[in-house]
């Protein structure tokens, strides 16, 4: 009998969104009774293509005053649905989710990166605090990467574990013709860094613009490319204007091209628990420089670009300026990346080890052990 799941995610966009249709595509086509609650939103859209049931679910992406009403929402989808297994990603779907189930149905958290990781002062306690008593409703913590986990057990996160990394499509996101990605999107020939995510305080394009002058200096035709979109943008863009040497390009369906396009791709976040950019970058064959932040350094090795120490604004100038100064060893550092993502980090793959963990435990449910 297939097993019935559920997954529930709140963010509906960027990097949780994608993985959580990687999961939905891999189920699908497994030929699970496969369900997705969310917020209306490319996720949900993109869910309800691959063949997934999609139930409308009205959450806010930060908690708030509203958890209780979004609980008591989740908790009437988990009974009409009456999964085998509950999915949770992301802190959002795992306040609310387990609040809802209360761990009368097997439960899979998977955090994206912790909540606590991202907040300070007493949000960041509340965070903690919740994150530690929410296990005993986790039937399986499902972890992005040893750095997570490691994270989690040091803040006293307990119960049962299994560390599954990110994974990226390789058979799309594959190597393509620099000039002619970069013909396509209108830029020159010149040396490119390329920066794709949400622009927000966690993904610190801030940093990278901080470090650009620097990069300037070293190399005078340097052009730097941010793709994305969000609550910081505005503000950002108006410290940093449109420039000869800095494009906004907002947000894009298509990375992979943008990819492409650079020398050098540029991840200056503050924090992660494994960013998804690195991996993508690495299957098109381009060279990652980093801070050394959750997952990093389990993303890129060795030999597929830098990690410099987190916040270091001077180190990260000084690893993109000899990469672009020297395009022949970035250009090997990318043809490496890709051997690695193509044999670690498939989607496919990945999704094979996620499918493992749900089924272990939809069996005892679906045979009546709930």
């Amino acid at each position: 009998m297939s097993p019935v799941v559920l997954h529930v995610s709140q963010p509906v966009t960027a990097g949780v969104a994608v993985v959580v249709t990687q999961l939905v595509a891999d189920q699908v086509e497994r030929g699970w009774d496969v369900h997705v609650a969310s917020p209306e939103g490319w996720l949900a859209e993109r869910a309800a293509a691959l063949g997934a049931v999609v139930h409308p679910w009205a959450a806010g992406r930060s908690p708030g005053p509203g958890v209780l009403g979004e609980t008591r929402r989740l908790a009437a989808v988990v009974d009409a649905v009456a999964p085998d297994v509950v999915h949770l990603h992301s802190s959002k779907a795992g306040l609310t989710g387990r609040l809802a189930v209360r761990g009368r149905i097997p439960t899979v958290f998977q955090p994206h990166m912790w909540s606590f990781q991202a907040s300070s002062g007493p949000v960041g306690a509340a965070s903690l605090a919740w994150e530690r008593a929410g296990a005993r409703w986790t039937h399986r913590l499902l972890c992005v990467g040893a750095d997570e986990l490691a994270a989690g057990r040091a803040a006293g996160v307990t119960g049962e574990a299994v560390v599954v990394p990110n994974g990226v499509d390789t058979a799309v996101l594959r190597p393509a013709d620099r000039a002619a990605a970069r013909r396509a999107h209108g830029l020159p020939t010149a040396p490119t860094v390329v920066c794709v995510g949400r622009l927000a305080e966690q993904k610190g394009q801030d940093l990278l613009l901080a470090a650009w002058p620097a990069v300037l200096d070293a190399v005078p035709d340097a052009r730097l490319v941010l793709v994305g979109e969000g609550p910081m943008q505005a503000r950002w863009r108006a410290a940093h204007p449109d420039s000869p040497s800095v494009r906004w390009a907002g947000p894009t369906d298509d990375p992979g091209s943008w990819f492409a396009a650079a020398d050098v791709v540029a991840l200056p976040s503050r924090s992660e628990g494994m960013a998804l950019v690195p991996l993508e970058a690495m299957s098109c064959a381009r060279s990652v420089v980093a801070f050394d932040v959750g997952g990093v350094r389990e993303s890129l090795g060795e030999g597929t670009g830098a990690v410099v120490a987190r916040g270091d604004v001077d180190a990260l100038a000084a690893a993109l300026v000899s990469r672009l100064a020297d395009p022949t060893s970035a250009d090997l550092e990318g043809v490496r990346g890709r051997d690695r993502a193509v044999r670690g980090f498939d989607r496919r793959r990945v999704a094979a080890q996620v499918a493992d963990v749900v089924a272990a435990l939809a069996v005892p449910a679906a045979a009546g052990g709930r």
